[in-house]
């Protein structure tokens, strides 16, 4: 048994004044399509929906889908179409599977073990470049996330694709041996920089100033020269 469980309803009617009416009453619309069967209108419950959705987890799993007057289906989450303002979801698409099926999903990359790193304690921050990867695995062994250790790296290093061992099954097609994650030297902040700027130019504006104190005394001194050397000329 699938350790998500999603109930829902068949709907009638599609088209956008459906799909608008059925959020309205508080469902959300989706579609369950593939294995070789008819796509099915479907709708949820948008509150339990939401718990789900809020579940990372629930992008990767193997569901069982169990339908109001249609049965039981197992299925992958194949999109979800999210409001452009609001963190809701508009709609949900099913895709169904079979526990032997080939399948290919983004799974997350989960960086572990990374706080007590060499290079982070010398200072350096860890730079996750693939944040999912594409897992080809079957439909009932999809890991919920790969884990990449990076408690050995040091500034500068990385660990690439080939470095990571994958769950047994599981593939992931690539034809460069790209990043996954980085330990970069450590950059500064625009306030950091902003703040170092500002110091430098305070400094400048003090020594500018020192200098024009000492011109004008010398200037000063040396128009005390010229009206003495002109009052030592009248007397001669």
């Amino acid at each position: 048994m699938s350790d998500y469980v999603v109930d829902a309803e068949l709907r009638e009617k599609t088209g956008k004044g459906e799909a608008r009416r059925l959020r309205r009453a508080g469902k959300l619309p989706g579609v369950v399509y593939g294995g070789g069967k008819p796509d099915l209108p479907i709708a949820l419950d948008a509150l339990a929906a939401s718990k789900l959705l809020d579940d990372e987890g629930f992008y990767t799993a193997m569901l069982e889908l169990k339908i109001k007057g249609s049965g039981k289906s197992s299925a992958l989450v194949k999109d979800v179409q999210w409001h452009h303002l609001k963190e809701e979801a508009n709609h949900i698409d099913f895709y169904r599977v079979s526990s032997s099926d080939s399948v290919t999903m983004e799974v997350p990359v989960h960086a572990i073990n990374h706080e007590k790193c060499p290079g982070s304690i010398a200072g350096g921050v860890l730079s996750v470049t693939r944040h999912a990867l594409e897992v080809t695995c079957r439909a009932d062994s999809i890991p919920d996330a790969i884990e990449v250790d990076c408690s050995a790296l040091d500034i500068g290093d990385s660990i690439h694709i080939e470095d990571i061992v994958l769950p047994e099954g599981a593939e992931v097609a690539h034809d460069v041996n790209f990043s996954v994650v980085s330990l970069v030297a450590p950059t500064k902040s625009i306030e950091e920089e902003e703040e170092e700027a500002a110091a430098a130019a305070a400094a400048a504006g003090e020594a500018v100033e020192g200098e024009e104190g000492v011109e004008g005394e010398e200037g000063a001194e040396g128009a005390e020269g010229t009206e003495a050397e002109k009052a030592e000329g009248s007397e001669d």
